[in-house]
């Protein structure tokens, strides 16, 4: 068995009196959030920052994290199991059309849409969790 250490980003912003969420086209119609593999000695926190900034051209504050996903997945005939932290972020500056070539497109959508419109079930968990953060914080 082989494990894999992953952090993402669920970046929140305000927009027409509603809040919206970055995420990224991975391939076809594939809505994801952003996040990757740390590098060198960056924190989990530190890699998710640099991943929302990689992937969807933002910069982003961190607000704190709101959990791990994990699950199982075969590559190469190992199984691999996969852990993902995300973090809460708030959007700072930039533009969702400087992403990288690592995705297809980086978009804002309703942030009370991504649970039904995101493609794994951690993630829409994880934009549950949002959404619950934000609305205690209110």
């Amino acid at each position: 068995m082989i494990r894999e250490f992953s952090a993402g980003g669920v970046v929140v912003r305000q927009m027409r009196g509603r809040e919206f969420v970055a995420v990224v086209r991975v391939r076809d119609e594939i809505l994801a959030l952003p996040k990757g593999h740390p590098d060198g000695d960056e924190t989990s926190a530190q890699a998710a920052q640099r991943e929302v900034r990689e992937e969807t051209g933002l910069e982003a504050e961190l607000v704190e994290r709101l959990g791990d996903v994990k699950y199982w997945y075969v590559r190469g005939g190992e199984r691999v199991m996969k852990i993902v932290a995300f973090f809460l972020f708030r959007y700072r500056s930039g533009s969702v059309e400087n992403h990288d070539h690592e995705v297809e497109e980086a978009l804002w959508i309703p942030l009370e849409e991504a649970p039904r419109r995101l493609a794994y079930k951690g993630e829409r968990d994880m934009a549950d969790a949002a959404i619950s953060r934000l609305r205690e914080g209110r």
